[in-house]
């Protein structure tokens, strides 16, 4: 996500971390099996291509990997007995301790996916601080409210 690949996300660039594992082997990634990953797409597979194939890009590459930036991706074993597994979660308002972008790594982490919207699908929303519109669209929802504690309390299994 940080090379700042056309198209590329984080929720993409997570994607492409997870089937691939490490950047040698995305590398190798022809258009072709790249559309074929599920939320990728053509687009995104000829933009990502296109960009590893640049010579000052391979280059780039090269000097991160040679000052010691580990471009291996192994995801978390699976969680599957947290009660997050499998639901959806969106965060709101100014967390006391937590990044959106740190909150949101951790719930994936434990095989959670998280919206950037409330719907009837969503699962939790974690409301902190001024949460404004999606706290008031959960309630009207009846969708789960908890805070930052509650949400790192489930989160460790207690």
């Amino acid at each position: 996500f940080a090379l700042g690949i056309r198209h590329v996300g984080a929720k993409v660039a997570r994607i492409l971390a997870t089937e691939f594992g490490s950047m040698a082997k995305l590398q190798q990634a022809q258009p072709e099996e790249l559309a074929q990953i599920r939320d990728i797409g053509d687009k995104i597979a000829e933009s990502a291509v296109t960009w590893l194939n640049v010579p000052a890009n391979i280059d780039l590459v090269e000097r991160l990997a040679a000052a010691g930036l580990t471009m291996t991706f192994t995801p978390p074993a699976s969680q599957e007995d947290n009660p997050f597994f499998g639901k959806t979660l969106v965060f709101t308002g100014t967390m006391p301790t937590l990044g959106r972008a740190e909150a949101k790594t951790m719930a994936q982490d434990v095989g959670a996916k998280v919206s950037g919207s409330v719907s009837k699908k969503t699962d939790y929303v974690i409301a902190g601080a001024e949460a404004g519109s999606k706290l008031e669209k959960a309630q009207q929802l009846g969708v789960t409210v908890i805070d930052e504690a509650e949400f790192l309390r489930l989160l460790k299994g207690e």
